[in-house]
Protein backbone atom coordinates (compact mmCIF):
# COMPACT_ATOMS: atom_id res chain seq x y z
CA UNK A 1 0.00 0.00 0.00
CA UNK A 2 2.83 2.63 0.83
CA UNK A 3 5.69 0.81 -1.65
CA UNK A 4 6.17 3.93 -3.37
CA UNK A 5 7.49 5.42 -0.55
CA UNK A 6 10.67 3.03 -1.43
CA UNK A 7 10.62 5.03 -4.52
CA UNK A 8 13.82 7.30 -5.21
CA UNK A 9 11.62 10.70 -5.35
CA UNK A 10 9.97 10.00 -2.01
CA UNK A 11 13.01 8.71 -0.24
CA UNK A 12 15.03 11.76 -1.33
CA UNK A 13 11.87 14.20 -0.27
CA UNK A 14 11.69 11.80 3.14
CA UNK A 15 15.44 12.65 3.46
CA UNK A 16 15.09 16.55 2.68
CA UNK A 17 12.14 17.09 5.34
CA UNK A 18 14.23 14.79 7.69
CA UNK A 19 17.61 17.82 7.69
CA UNK A 20 14.90 20.51 7.27
CA UNK A 21 13.30 19.59 10.80
CA UNK A 22 16.57 19.78 13.06
CA UNK A 23 17.74 22.90 11.28
CA UNK A 24 14.88 24.92 11.76
CA UNK A 25 14.65 23.90 15.51
CA UNK A 26 18.07 24.91 15.38
CA UNK A 27 17.31 28.54 13.50
CA UNK A 28 14.23 29.33 16.03
CA UNK A 29 16.35 28.27 19.03
CA UNK A 30 19.15 30.91 17.71
CA UNK A 31 16.75 33.78 17.44
CA UNK A 32 15.25 32.62 20.73
CA UNK A 33 18.78 33.25 22.13
CA UNK A 34 18.83 36.73 20.65
CA UNK A 35 15.90 37.50 21.87
CA UNK A 36 17.27 36.78 25.42
CA UNK A 37 20.32 38.71 24.91
CA UNK A 38 18.45 41.79 23.60
CA UNK A 39 15.98 41.61 26.47
CA UNK A 40 19.02 41.19 29.08
CA UNK A 41 21.06 44.26 27.42
CA UNK A 42 17.25 46.34 27.87
CA UNK A 43 17.57 45.67 31.45
CA UNK A 44 21.33 46.50 31.75
CA UNK A 45 21.08 49.28 29.86
CA UNK A 46 17.81 50.66 32.18
CA UNK A 47 19.70 49.87 34.97
CA UNK A 48 22.71 51.40 34.04
CA UNK A 49 21.85 55.23 32.88
CA UNK A 50 19.44 55.39 36.06
CA UNK A 51 22.45 54.59 38.19
CA UNK A 52 24.04 57.62 40.29
CA UNK A 53 27.03 58.87 38.60
CA UNK A 54 30.46 58.32 40.54
CA UNK A 55 33.67 59.84 40.03
CA UNK A 56 35.33 57.86 36.19
CA UNK A 57 38.06 57.05 38.61
CA UNK A 58 36.32 54.69 40.67
CA UNK A 59 34.83 52.75 37.60
CA UNK A 60 38.07 52.58 35.22
CA UNK A 61 41.82 53.23 35.45
CA UNK A 62 44.69 53.06 32.97
CA UNK A 63 45.10 49.44 30.78
CA UNK A 64 41.42 48.42 32.29
CA UNK A 65 39.31 46.67 30.24
CA UNK A 66 35.35 48.11 31.00
CA UNK A 67 33.22 45.03 31.60
CA UNK A 68 29.82 44.77 30.12
CA UNK A 69 28.26 45.09 33.88
CA UNK A 70 29.32 48.91 33.60
CA UNK A 71 28.43 49.72 30.46
CA UNK A 72 26.62 53.03 30.07
CA UNK A 73 27.09 53.78 33.63
CA UNK A 74 27.20 57.68 34.68
CA UNK A 75 30.48 58.73 35.80
CA UNK A 76 31.96 62.40 36.30
CA UNK A 77 35.65 63.91 35.74
CA UNK A 78 37.02 66.63 36.76
CA UNK A 79 39.75 68.80 35.01
CA UNK A 80 40.37 70.65 31.64
CA UNK A 81 40.40 69.60 28.04
CA UNK A 82 43.58 69.39 25.90
CA UNK A 83 42.22 70.84 23.05
CA UNK A 84 46.02 69.99 21.17
CA UNK A 85 45.36 66.41 21.28
CA UNK A 86 41.37 66.67 20.27
CA UNK A 87 40.42 64.19 16.99
CA UNK A 88 37.50 63.61 15.28
CA UNK A 89 36.27 59.86 14.99
CA UNK A 90 35.35 59.08 11.13
CA UNK A 91 31.99 57.82 10.00
CA UNK A 92 29.37 58.35 12.42
CA UNK A 93 25.59 59.23 12.31
CA UNK A 94 23.62 61.38 14.76
CA UNK A 95 19.98 60.42 15.94
CA UNK A 96 18.85 61.47 12.00
CA UNK A 97 20.82 59.13 10.86
CA UNK A 98 23.56 61.70 9.07
CA UNK A 99 26.70 60.99 8.44
CA UNK A 100 29.76 63.08 10.42
CA UNK A 101 32.30 62.81 13.19
CA UNK A 102 32.50 62.29 16.60
CA UNK A 103 34.65 64.86 18.96
CA UNK A 104 36.88 63.01 21.15
CA UNK A 105 38.70 65.10 23.43
CA UNK A 106 41.30 64.36 26.02
CA UNK A 107 40.10 65.72 29.53
CA UNK A 108 43.34 65.93 31.82
CA UNK A 109 42.49 64.97 35.42
CA UNK A 110 43.53 66.51 38.66
CA UNK A 111 46.63 63.67 38.73
CA UNK A 112 48.10 64.52 35.43
CA UNK A 113 45.87 61.06 34.22
CA UNK A 114 43.75 61.66 31.19
CA UNK A 115 40.12 60.38 30.36
CA UNK A 116 38.88 60.23 27.03
CA UNK A 117 35.58 62.57 26.14
CA UNK A 118 33.07 61.62 23.50
CA UNK A 119 31.61 65.64 23.20
CA UNK A 120 29.34 64.77 20.24
CA UNK A 121 28.65 64.92 17.04
CA UNK A 122 29.17 67.20 14.24
CA UNK A 123 28.92 67.08 10.13
CA UNK A 124 32.38 65.99 8.73
CA UNK A 125 34.33 68.37 6.15
CA UNK A 126 32.74 68.75 2.86
CA UNK A 127 36.41 66.76 1.24
CA UNK A 128 36.67 64.36 3.81
CA UNK A 129 40.28 65.54 4.58
CA UNK A 130 40.01 68.26 6.01
CA UNK A 131 39.49 68.64 9.67
CA UNK A 132 35.57 69.83 10.25
CA UNK A 133 34.82 72.91 12.02
CA UNK A 134 34.57 71.80 15.72
CA UNK A 135 32.95 74.04 18.24
CA UNK A 136 35.93 74.75 21.07
CA UNK A 137 36.06 73.17 24.13
CA UNK A 138 35.24 74.68 27.45
CA UNK A 139 38.54 76.21 28.73
CA UNK A 140 39.54 76.10 32.61
CA UNK A 141 38.38 73.18 34.46
CA UNK A 142 35.73 71.78 34.14
CA UNK A 143 33.67 68.86 35.78
CA UNK A 144 31.51 67.13 33.21
CA UNK A 145 29.25 63.37 33.79
CA UNK A 146 29.00 61.07 30.51
CA UNK A 147 28.15 56.88 30.08
CA UNK A 148 31.04 54.80 31.01
CA UNK A 149 31.76 53.08 27.41
CA UNK A 150 34.41 50.09 26.43
CA UNK A 151 37.29 50.74 24.24
CA UNK A 152 35.96 50.43 20.45
CA UNK A 153 38.03 47.38 18.95
CA UNK A 154 37.24 46.05 14.57
CA UNK A 155 36.56 42.92 16.54
CA UNK A 156 33.64 44.26 18.98
CA UNK A 157 32.30 46.95 16.45
CA UNK A 158 33.11 45.61 12.73
CA UNK A 159 34.48 49.15 11.72
CA UNK A 160 37.99 48.82 10.00
CA UNK A 161 40.54 50.61 11.42
CA UNK A 162 41.98 52.13 8.59
CA UNK A 163 45.94 53.44 8.35
CA UNK A 164 46.95 56.67 6.74
CA UNK A 165 43.75 58.82 7.43
CA UNK A 166 44.62 62.72 7.93
CA UNK A 167 45.83 64.26 11.07
CA UNK A 168 43.97 64.18 13.98
CA UNK A 169 40.96 61.65 12.17
CA UNK A 170 40.51 58.26 13.56
CA UNK A 171 38.55 55.24 13.13
CA UNK A 172 37.52 53.88 16.39
CA UNK A 173 37.77 54.97 20.21
CA UNK A 174 40.74 53.45 21.70
CA UNK A 175 42.59 54.85 24.73
CA UNK A 176 45.48 52.49 24.05
CA UNK A 177 45.85 54.40 21.00
CA UNK A 178 45.62 57.65 22.31
CA UNK A 179 47.52 57.16 24.96
CA UNK A 180 50.38 56.52 22.51
CA UNK A 181 49.37 60.06 20.76
CA UNK A 182 49.01 62.29 24.23
CA UNK A 183 51.62 60.52 26.13
CA UNK A 184 50.16 60.30 29.04
CA UNK A 185 48.15 57.49 31.39
CA UNK A 186 45.25 57.47 29.58
CA UNK A 187 41.92 55.58 31.60
CA UNK A 188 40.28 52.51 29.90
CA UNK A 189 37.63 52.97 27.66
CA UNK A 190 36.37 56.28 27.34
CA UNK A 191 33.16 58.93 28.09
CA UNK A 192 30.29 59.84 26.34
CA UNK A 193 28.96 63.40 27.40
CA UNK A 194 25.58 63.67 29.09
CA UNK A 195 25.85 67.04 30.83
CA UNK A 196 26.98 69.51 30.64
CA UNK A 197 24.70 70.78 27.60
CA UNK A 198 27.13 72.18 25.00
CA UNK A 199 26.67 76.21 23.51
CA UNK A 200 24.96 75.91 21.05
CA UNK A 201 23.59 72.76 21.19
CA UNK A 202 26.77 71.57 19.00
CA UNK A 203 28.35 69.57 19.11
CA UNK A 204 24.97 66.92 19.29
CA UNK A 205 25.40 64.95 22.59
CA UNK A 206 25.20 61.43 22.08
CA UNK A 207 21.33 60.33 22.35
CA UNK A 208 20.82 57.70 25.18
CA UNK A 209 20.81 53.91 23.72
CA UNK A 210 17.67 52.23 23.08
CA UNK A 211 16.43 50.02 26.08
CA UNK A 212 12.92 49.66 24.85
CA UNK A 213 12.70 47.44 21.45
CA UNK A 214 13.27 43.65 21.62
CA UNK A 215 12.94 43.85 17.76
CA UNK A 216 11.69 40.91 16.00
CA UNK A 217 13.88 37.85 17.15
CA UNK A 218 10.97 35.91 18.83
CA UNK A 219 8.30 36.38 16.24
CA UNK A 220 11.06 35.22 13.53
CA UNK A 221 11.74 32.07 16.89
CA UNK A 222 8.32 31.09 16.69
CA UNK A 223 8.11 31.12 12.75
CA UNK A 224 10.77 28.51 12.11
CA UNK A 225 9.25 26.45 14.67
CA UNK A 226 6.11 26.83 13.01
CA UNK A 227 7.91 26.32 9.99
CA UNK A 228 8.98 22.48 11.40
CA UNK A 229 5.82 21.74 12.54
CA UNK A 230 4.51 22.01 9.21
CA UNK A 231 7.23 19.69 7.82
CA UNK A 232 5.79 16.37 8.91
CA UNK A 233 2.54 17.66 8.02
CA UNK A 234 3.11 18.29 5.01
CA UNK A 235 4.73 15.27 4.32
CA UNK A 236 1.38 13.41 6.16
CA UNK A 237 -0.29 15.13 3.56
CA UNK A 238 1.48 14.62 0.29
CA UNK A 239 1.74 10.84 1.54
CA UNK A 240 -1.97 10.50 1.62
CA UNK A 241 -3.07 12.68 -1.69
CA UNK A 242 -0.11 10.41 -3.44
CA UNK A 243 -2.22 7.18 -2.06
CA UNK A 244 -5.14 8.24 -2.67
CA UNK A 245 -4.36 9.46 -6.21
CA UNK A 246 -2.77 5.74 -6.94
CA UNK A 247 -5.56 4.30 -5.74
CA UNK A 248 -7.55 5.74 -7.99
CA UNK A 249 -5.55 5.59 -11.09
CA UNK A 250 -5.56 1.66 -10.18
CA UNK A 251 -9.28 1.61 -9.74
CA UNK A 252 -10.12 3.19 -13.47
CA UNK A 253 -7.26 1.00 -14.38
CA UNK A 254 -9.59 -2.10 -13.52
CA UNK A 255 -12.78 -0.29 -14.69
CA UNK A 256 -11.19 0.31 -18.41
CA UNK A 257 -9.83 -3.31 -18.49
CA UNK A 258 -13.28 -5.31 -17.62
CA UNK A 259 -15.46 -6.94 -20.89
CA UNK A 260 -17.98 -4.96 -21.99
CA UNK A 261 -21.45 -6.74 -23.30
CA UNK A 262 -22.52 -6.29 -26.60
CA UNK A 263 -25.79 -3.86 -27.42
CA UNK A 264 -26.91 -6.43 -30.38
CA UNK A 265 -26.38 -9.19 -28.87
CA UNK A 266 -28.46 -8.29 -25.69
CA UNK A 267 -31.46 -6.99 -28.42
CA UNK A 268 -30.98 -10.54 -29.65
CA UNK A 269 -32.17 -12.25 -26.56
CA UNK A 270 -35.30 -13.59 -26.90
CA UNK A 271 -37.66 -12.38 -24.06
CA UNK A 272 -39.72 -15.36 -21.74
Amino acid sequence: MYRFLLSRQWVILTLIGLVLVPTMIELGFWQFHRHERRVAQNALIADSVAAKPVPVEELTSPGHTVPRADYWKPATATGTFDTAHEVVVRRRTNSDDRVGVHVLSPLVLRDGRVVLVNRGWVPAAADQHSFPAVPPAPRGEVTITGRLKADETTGASGIKDLKGLPARQVMLINSAQQAELIGREVLGGYLEQIAPEPAGNTPELIPEPDHDSIGAHMAYAVQWWLFTAGVPVGWVILVRREKRDRAAAAAGADTSGAPERDPDAIQATPSR
